[in-house]
This record gives C-alpha cells, structure tokens and sequence, in this order.
C-alpha cells in the first residue's frame, strides 16, 4: 500500500474510533429506538468539518438518514460509500459480558452493539468523506456517503430515500460498509416471500364427524413445498449458490376445543438467475393448486407475494468490485470475492441497475448476538483500502 495512504490512515484511526463509540452509545436498535441521537452525533461531526450533508426523509416525513455529497471538479459517475447506523436488537442483556452500549475498547475491541455492523465503517467513512473534501477540484465524478436507518428492519428506507431522491445524483455503484476482512461481497441470492392463507371449516376437535382442519391443510402443503423441484439445487445452474425454500412461519388455531378455519404461513423463497422470482411464484402458486384439488375447503389457499428482490452478481473486473479489489492486494491482503446467500441491501441496488459489493472492514464477533465487538489492529489498513479505491474511482 502507498505509504501517502497508509500514513494518514493510521493517523485518522484514533479519531475514527472515537466517533464509532459516540455512535455505540446512542442506542439505535431497528424499529425500537429513536434515530435521532444517533444522527445528531454525525451532523455534529460533519458539519464541524464542513462537509456538505442533508437529512434524508422517507414518505411520510420521518428522518432515516444522512447523505454526504462531494462532487469533483471533472465530470465523471458518482459512487457511494453506505454504512447503516441502526442496528440488530439486543437480545437477552443479562447474557452480554459488558454493556450493548458500551462503547469502550479493552483489548483491542471495540465493543458494543454496532461496533461491527456498522457504526465503526460509518465513522471510517465520514473520515474519507473528509480527506477527499481538500483534493475534490481534482477529482472526476463524484462521492456520496450515504449513513442509512431503517435498514435492520428490512425496510431499507434510508436506501430507498436516497435513491428516490431527485436531488442525488444516481451513484455508478456503491460500497457497503459490512464488516469481514477476507471476503468482499461481489453478488447474492436474490428472494420471493409471501404469504400464505390456509383456510378449513372450523369444527370441536371432540364432534363425531372427521373435519380436516386448517393446520392439517396448511402441514400438507408444507409437505408439497419441502417435496418441490428447484432447478438448479444440484449446482449445474453456473450461479454460485443453488436457489433455497424454507417455510419460516406457521401459526393457527388457539386452545384444544377446536379445529381452527384458518392458518397461516410465511415462505422464503431465495432465487437465482436460473430460479428467478416469476419461477418461485409459479411453483408456490402449483403447490396450492394442488393442495386445494386433494383436499378440497370452503375457501380456495390465499397466496400474497410481500417482497421480491433480483439476484446479482458482479465480475471481479467491474466496478467497484475492482477497485476495491485491487486496493485490498495492494495492501497485502489475501481477499476473495463471495456471492452471499442471505440477502442485503445489494440486492435493492440490483433492482435500480446499481452495482454493489460488501462485505469488507475489520475481523468481529457477536454481530447480531451477544457481545458485538470488532477487532481495531486492522483499522489503519482497512481504511487505507477504501480510501485508495475511493480515490482510483475518482480519478477519471
């Protein structure tokens, strides 16, 4: 790595540091706390520094993000650096060796919920954002850096603020700030989820006449679906991960006496170019369909699609992936590119024709359980890739 970016980004390290912790100590917890707190703690920052920053608002008014605009004096595409500021909920506290909002650094951790998704990338790129800012007249293009709410509860709607934002210029691709030093996230699977309503005559479970209830019906159908074909589930598809089915909620019925009229299901349904969203469609629609043949009710089986995201995947030679890349060998890093089989906010850019990676930052633990904390020797260097990328992006 150039030591004109390796010095700078040693020296920012204790700064960033210490923003990350202002950041973990205001509790933001998806859907549950206020993002105000959190918000507030990077407007502070950045408008000490006098980086160009505004409030992002979803449709009905409520704030769900920050976006940095940096544009360069050169024409050229835009990128984006995105880190989220919420976070996973907390789960038991008793179970945590140190307060979730913690915030200290012991041992060379920084700990505390979001300490590793996202809020110490969230302060690493601030940081960036202010040492492109001097040398912006030279650059071609330019950097946004989006610092996004709502995306823990999967609503996305930092994301999607920014994106229906008419004032933002469209980014060329993004880098999403995700924790993990040996892999960068170049694709995903994409996914369908529904809905599913199982209907049945309600009856007593004591009555003398046999009633097929509707959470026999609805055990039925899950035999159908964990017996479906998905092509491709034998790895020939040329996509990295076969596509997936699972059945991830089941409810109906209440107490003993009786034979519930209803049950319903949640499905997901991960995809793939091979197995796109139309074909998980088709296949739950068929199981259905057979289900109401064999075992006829008074209502046909209800099928609501909730969400449908495209798969992707990018070449190691697009951008950002490339650059990216590049920067980490150039550090000396040894890091390949991963198609992930959870979904993440790529996925939506994928929708929009937005390239994206993920993936990349300092070595964790406990993200999403108990004791989050992410390992700071790595810091410099990790800070050093992205800015070298940044800056290879910029340069026209």
């Amino acid at each position: 790595m150039n030591e004109d970016l390796q010095r700078p980004a040693e020296a920012r390290t204790a700064s960033v540091v210490e923003l990350a912790q202002e950041l973990i100590r205001r509790p933001s917890r998806g859907g549950i706390d206020d993002y105000g707190p959190v918000l507030t703690v990077l407007e502070d920052w950045l408008a000490a520094r006098g980086l160009p920053h505004r409030r992002l608002h979803d449709g009905e008014d409520a704030l769900v993000g920050l976006l940095v605009e940096i544009p360069g004096g050169h024409p050229g595409p835009w990128w984006t650096l995105d880190a989220c500021v919420d976070t996973a909920p907390y789960g038991d506290e008793t179970a945590w060796s140190f307060p979730p909002a913690s915030g200290d650094v012991v041992d060379g951790w920084l700990l505390g919920r979001g300490a590793a998704d996202s809020k110490l990338a969230a302060a690493m790129f601030c940081h960036i954002a202010a040492d492109v800012l001097p040398r912006a007249a030279d650059l071609h293009g330019g950097l946004a850096v989006l610092l996004d709410v709502d995306e823990h509860t999967g609503g996305f709607g930092g994301a999607r603020a920014y994106l229906a934002d008419p004032a933002a210029d469209r980014p060329a691709g993004v880098m999403i700030g995700y924790p993990g030093l040996d892999e960068v996230v170049v694709g995903g699977r994409g996914l369908w989820r529904a809905s599913l309503a199982v209907h049945a005559p309600a009856g007593h479970s004591g009555a003398g006449r046999t009633v097929v209830g509707a959470i026999s019906r609805a055990a039925h159908l899950v035999r159908l679906l964990d017996a479906a074909d998905l092509p491709g589930a034998d790895g020939t598809s040329g996509f990295p991960l076969p596509p997936k089915l699972s059945v991830t909620s089941f409810h109906g019925g209440q107490g003993f006496s009786v034979t519930p009229d209803r049950c319903d299901l949640n499905i997901d349904i991960r995809t793939t170019p091979a197995f796109d969203a139309h074909d998980a469609e088709t296949l739950v629609r068929k199981a259905v369909a057979e289900l109401d043949a064999e075992l006829p009710a008074p209502a046909p089986t209800e099928v609501t699609p909730v969400a449908a995201w495209p798969p992707f995947r990018l070449a190691e030679d697009e951008q950002p992936a490339a650059a990216l890349l590049h920067a980490a060998a150039e550090a000396g890093l040894t890091v390949r590119a991963k198609t992930a089989g959870p979904s993440n906010i790529g996925n939506l850019l994928a929708g929009e024709g937005i390239r994206a990676t993920a993936g990349f930052g300092v070595p964790y633990e406990g993200l999403h359980g108990i004791d989050e904390r992410a390992h700071l020797a790595e810091l410099p260097t990790v800070y050093a890739v992205y800015h070298r990328a940044v800056l290879d992006l910029l340069a026209g």
